[in-house]
């Protein structure tokens, strides 16, 4: 039996969540022990105990472990971490995201845990923070990489980026797409939250990095070539207040729905008609997978794993990041070609099963075998 402890800073929603919950959740029992720590979880996704529970999982909170740096704070949950990993005497320490991947990296090296493992889950490096920040957590991921057997990232891309900025070794890498639930995506009823005309639709935290302000940008060239168009933003954050009040100047209060959280987002999705999502930086974009599950013709910006997601252009378009108008040229080329826009729906829907839960189990498997025989 495997011991397996990962460590997130948060368990909030989000695909870093879902990959973390899959992760501890759906490993073969006969071969693995798995348990979890994370930092204060403000806002999880439904029934995320109750998974944890179901599934036989310690779960551990450490209320100093937050995303935000603060030298105290951190110094707490780096003890805490080390007093935990000493404790439960695990085989393997995986850790997830940045604050949680050095601290949880340290606190394991600190401990002597035979094996650590990473996923950055993307990366921090651009669109986030400060150059003077940037360059500081840079520093530290290039530290941590030093104790870390093996570097998990989603895509190709993401480990390029890491080895340009001197972050780890090449044979530390290996790639493990994050797993989408494909069954109850595809097997949902599509619930339309929009009336009257064709629905672009965007999942996403209403979040900087997702780049929804460069959609709501693009919505009147839009509206000028298919003005029969309407527009359905799926999710909260913190810059709904800014989008509400960018729409409204635009003239669009009735043209933009503003629908807030959802727990049927693949029902949502299935009621859209093109998927976009604007990212300026973007892991792998696990929305783009249940989009491709449910044969929907996808717009993206080409970011992050998003081009390596859709086959580099063969199941969806990728745009510029930040092009308020290639996006909306994109997006009304395939309003205008709905043959086009079926061919790409169709191609997503043959790669999807490259992203599924299954997939993903079974290579985290293999590599947790491999690093604890020390290969």
């Amino acid at each position: 039996m495997i011991r397996v402890l990962h460590v997130i800073t948060r368990l909030d929603v989000g695909g870093s969540t879902e990959n973390t919950v899959i992760s501890v959740t759906r490993m073969p029992r006969t071969k693995f022990s798995c348990s979890l720590i994370s930092g204060q979880t403000t806002d999880p996704p439904p029934s995320l105990a109750e998974s944890l529970s179901q599934a036989g999982v310690p779960w551990i909170q450490v209320r100093h472990l937050r995303r935000p740096v603060n030298p105290i704070s951190d110094c707490r949950t780096l003890w805490q971490l080390h007093r935990a990993i000493r404790q439960m005497r695990v085989d393997i320490v995986h850790t997830h995201s940045s604050k949680a991947g050095f601290l949880g990296r340290l606190a394991a090296q600190m401990a002597g845990v035979p094996h650590i493992v990473h996923t950055p889950h993307g990366h921090v490096f651009e669109g986030y923070f400060s150059p003077v920040a940037t360059r500081a957590f840079i520093a530290l991921e290039r530290l941590a990489a030093r104790w870390t057997d093996r570097i998990i990232t989603l895509s190709d891309e993401e480990a390029r980026d890491h080895l340009k900025l001197g972050i780890g070794r090449l044979k530390q890498f290996v790639t493990i797409p994050s797993g989408v639930d494909l069954e109850p995506v595809t097997a949902a009823p599509p619930v339309r939250l929009v009336s009257g005309g064709l629905v672009i639709g965007a999942v996403a935290r209403l979040v900087p990095i997702k780049g929804l302000q460069h959609l709501v940008d693009a919505a009147p060239e839009i509206l000028r070539q298919c003005s029969d168009a309407r527009f359905l933003l799926v999710g909260d954050g913190e810059m709904r207040p800014a989008l509400e009040a960018q729409a409204r100047a635009l003239g669009l209060s009735d043209r933009i729905v503003f629908a807030g959280y959802r727990e049927d987002i693949p029902s949502v999705i299935a009621g859209m008609d093109i998927v976009a999502l604007p990212s300026i930086n973007e892991g792998m974009g696990r929305v783009l997978v249940m989009a491709m599950a449910l044969g929907k013709p996808i717009v993206a910006t080409k970011v992050g794993g998003v081009p390596e997601l859709l086959g580099e252009g063969d199941a969806g378009v990728l745009v510029p990041p930040g092009d308020p108008r290639a996006l909306a040229d994109a997006i009304c080329a395939l309003l205008e070609n709905p043959a086009r826009a079926h061919a790409l729906g169709e191609a997503g829907r043959r790669r999807a099963p490259r992203y599924s839960v299954e997939t993903m189990v079974s290579a985290l498997a293999k590599l947790y075998q491999e690093v604890a025989d020390g290969a």
